[in-house]
């Protein structure tokens, strides 16, 4: 398994510190946080950010987020198929295999069948416009309550019946737990359907109050983490796991040390299962 650091861990440094701070703590794989990429943009070019990649030896994964992505008007969706080719295009220049998007919170009284038309319609779409420059979209469902989408059952259900062979899941370990998704049903999708995984832990709380801000170093929290990891490494699972945690404490600390604990600290439950570059 190839483990990943994401820029949202060490989300108060620029791009360069970022790739700095990912090879100095061992890791070769980075997931790009898509707010720091547009600001460096603004004064470089990708073709520069791309030789900073190689220079340290780091492959970009994957660039996140488009958020929000379903139950848009028609004058916001364009926004959204606009910023999924903009950043599609930078993917495909660095050699980075996925755009993370995400599903929108649904209209009062909208039931299932009607989330799951709209979201299959949108992730068509999507990976209809990825496809032009041989990126894949990873749809990540979350299990925040109010979204349209919350369990991995039916992330998996939208992207089987979207039928794009370049839309996976994103499995997000905390999304996972906040959702109630069952760990039964990781058995009932197949390896391919899963581009991405993000490992962080959580605090002790009520799942309905937990938000990205309550995410810990892999260990420190309450998620059965070698549960999930235990049922990846069943089914077969062997593409990135990316440490993402988001947590503002966190961003205090010194991005090399922040990034070697979070390796390390990946490293004590990814390597019991996987072998890990």
């Amino acid at each position: 398994m190839l483990l990943a650091l994401s820029g949202a861990t060490i989300m108060h440094t620029p791009m360069p510190a970022d790739i700095a701070a990912a090879g100095a703590a061992g890791f070769r794989a980075f997931e790009i946080a898509a707010s720091k990429l547009d600001t460096y943009l603004q004064e470089h070019t990708i073709e520069e950010l791309h030789a900073a990649f190689e220079a340290q030896g780091i492959q970009p994964i994957a660039i996140g987020a488009v958020m929000g992505v379903t139950f848009r008007p028609p004058n916001e969706y364009v926004d959204v198929q606009a910023r999924l080719c903009q950043l599609a295009k930078a993917a495909a220049a660095l050699g980075c295999r996925d755009v993370v998007v995400t599903p929108g919170p649904a209209p009062a009284d909208t039931s299932w069948a009607e989330v799951r038309a709209e979201t299959v319609r949108v992730l068509q779409d999507l990976g209809s416009i990825a496809g032009r420059h041989d990126v894949r979209v990873g749809f990540e469902f979350l299990g925040y309550p109010g979204s349209s989408v919350r369990t991995l059952a039916q992330g998996w259900e939208v992207v089987k019946q979207a039928g794009r062979g370049n839309v996976g899941l994103v499995l997000d370990v905390s999304q996972f737990y906040i959702g109630g998704s069952d760990l039964k049903g990781m058995l009932d999708v197949p390896q391919e359907g899963i581009d991405l995984v993000h490992l962080c832990d959580v605090e002790d709380r009520p799942r309905e109050t937990l938000k990205a801000a309550h995410r810990l170093l892999p260990g420190e929290g309450v998620l059965p983490l070698d549960d999930i990891l235990i049922r990846l490494r069943h089914i077969g699972y062997d593409k990135p796991c990316t440490v993402e945690l988001f947590r503002p404490a966190y961003w205090e600390r010194d991005p090399v040390e922040l990034a070697r604990a979070a390796r390390e600290a990946a490293l004590e439950y990814v390597g019991e299962y996987f072998s890990v570059e």
